[in-house]
């Protein structure tokens, strides 16, 4: 079953996607935890919204860069991609926000609320990259 899954380009492509999600993840979890030790007083010089856009797009930048010559192996336009993929990663992160928000009284401002903010905009990151960023590949 785990074989003929691999045969199908759609889930080969999310496999790779995640794989480079992941490292993304590790980058913008290292930007962020590094950021949030930065202040170690905790005098809040740098408030969570900062912490976790700074972290996000860091990891976003390295994402594109994979997703873009491994993942869907584009051969497009890399600006009008490179614009399209930043458009995807700003509506991830408004929607990682909302769930912040949302979140936050039950998971404070930590790490568990990263995660979650992180995880939520997963799906809608790979899909709306899938088929409107590289979308000639897909």
């Amino acid at each position: 079953m785990i074989a003929s899954l691999g045969r199908r380009r759609g889930m080969r492509q999310f496999l790779k996607f995640s794989v480079v999600g992941a490292s993304g993840l590790a980058v913008n979890l290292i930007v962020f935890t590094v950021l949030q030790h930065f202040d170690p007083h905790h005098a809040q010089l740098l408030h969570y919204d900062a912490l976790y856009t700074i972290g996000f797009f860091s990891g976003g930048a390295s994402n594109y860069y994979f997703n873009r010559v491994w993942t869907f192996r584009s051969t497009g336009h890399a600006l009008r991609e490179g614009a399209q993929f930043l458009t995807v990663s700003a509506v991830a992160w408004l929607v990682g926000l909302v769930v912040s928000y949302l979140c936050a009284p039950a998971l404070g401002h930590g790490h568990k609320l990263w995660l979650v903010a992180t995880a939520a905009g997963i799906l809608v990151n790979f899909f709306l990259n899938k088929y409107w960023t590289f979308r000639h590949v897909a």
